[in-house]
């Protein structure tokens, strides 16, 4: 482990590590969802104004770009944290759980935003570095359509503040607090959400001859939807289908006209993706055609893969080997989650790094998660250290 004191050190968040959980614990607090962050947004920018950075509001929603040059380096470089929380009940019975019903910071984005915050500080105030930094804070990563990371790149993020490349985190839940974990190529799965809208011809439920029953087809639709991973991808690859939701009807005795079935396929290659997609439209409209009905199946787009670009993997595991020693890196398992962040590596090189959030914590999206603060001078470091090994002069 390299203890030099050229470049950022976990003892130098030390002193910071209990204003970044009062920031951290400020946020979780008070947790807004998706395309609804203005209090968190404002609580963000306004630590960064105190701290000297020039700060863009409002960029895709309410997101915030802060940047801050030092000396006359051309290098410039991005580091992004998430927002928004979850429409979920907190179960904690933590003394700074949520005070907004049914709203909660069950997947650590207070945590991502608060270690991005800590960075944020100690860059502001020691400034060991040569060039550009950009500090993305990003709301609605978790909004299923139209997400912050696309919104903001609409909203001219790659031109106004431009950068050569880009990393962010995410805490994991059954890995050791702090230990950071590496993967390079593809490294979380995209994304296609796809709603089947199943159209027959409703009546009596006494009288079913007389119909075209949809709830029936929508069901041999679904037995068939799960053959299309098993019968149609190469087995090794990856890919998932899974139907999350089936609306039709509301009574027992009468035969609905439409039924409306929602689902996720996460796949790791374009390929394969592009494939499904087309086998799901043949398979739903061929069965429901077999039973007299129709079936309209419509595919918005969805979310990339997040690939891991090798070059800026090799440097972020570089700095984490200094930081922290051999033993506390890891390689992080490949995941059928998704994560929007895949929008700027479309862009741009960069790599997202995994963080331990602790063998005993709940899992992410659960009611009674909670980002251990542990966590936040390990993150706070990595990206300090980071920025400055890649703006060293």
């Amino acid at each position: 482990m390299d203890q030099s004191n050229d470049f950022a050190s976990l003892s130098d968040f030390e002193d910071k590590k209990e204003e970044m959980a009062a920031n951290r614990q400020h946020i979780h607090q008070h947790p807004e969802l998706s395309h609804q962050e203005s209090e968190t947004a404002a609580f963000v920018a306004g630590k960064l104004k105190d701290w000297g950075y020039e700060v863009a509001e409002n960029v895709g929603g309410h997101g915030i770009v802060a940047r801050l040059k030092v000396g006359e380096g051309t290098k410039s470089i991005a580091i992004r944290a998430d927002m928004d929380a979850l429409p979920i009940t907190e179960e904690t019975g933590l003394a700074y759980a949520s005070k907004n019903a049914g709203v909660m910071h069950a997947c650590g984005h207070d945590g991502h935003t608060a270690v991005l915050m800590g960075t944020a500080e100690y860059l502001a105030r020691t400034k060991k570095f040569d060039g550009t930094v950009n500090l993305i804070f990003q709301p609605a990563e978790e909004s299923p359509v139209k997400s912050g990371a696309e919104k903001m790149i609409e909203d001219g993020l790659l031109e106004r503040f431009p950068f050569d490349c880009i990393y962010g985190l995410h805490n994991h839940p059954g890995a050791p607090v702090g230990q950071i974990m590496l993967r390079d190529g593809p490294a979380m799965a995209g994304a296609d959400m796809i709603d089947i809208t199943v159209r027959g011809k409703g009546g009596h439920g006494a009288r079913p001859q007389e119909t075209v029953d949809p709830v029936v087809t929508a069901c041999h639709i679904a037995i068939g939807l799960q053959t299309i991973v098993s019968r149609n991808i190469d087995p090794f690859q990856p890919a998932v289908i899974t139907i999350g939701a089936i609306h039709g009807g509301n009574a027992p005795n009468v035969i609905p006209e439409e039924v409306l079935m929602r689902v996720t396929l996460r796949t790791f290659d374009q390929t394969v993706r592009d494939h499904a997609k087309k086998r799901i439209i043949e398979m739903s409209q061929s069965i429901a055609e077999g039973f007299g009905a129709t079936a309209k199946v419509d595919i918005p787009h969805g979310l990339p893969v997040v690939v891991n670009s090798t070059k800026e993997m090799a440097f972020a595991k570089e700095v984490a080997l200094e930081l922290v020693g051999e033993e506390n890196i890891a390689e992080f398992p490949i995941s059928s989650g998704s994560e929007d962040f895949a929008h700027y590596l479309a862009h741009k090189p960069g790599c997202f790094i995994r963080v331990g959030n602790g063998e005993e914590s709940a899992a992410l999206h659960n009611p009674k998660f909670n980002f251990s603060d542990e966590m936040l001078p390990v993150g706070a470091a990595l990206w300090a250290r980071l920025v400055e090994r890649y703006l060293h002069a």
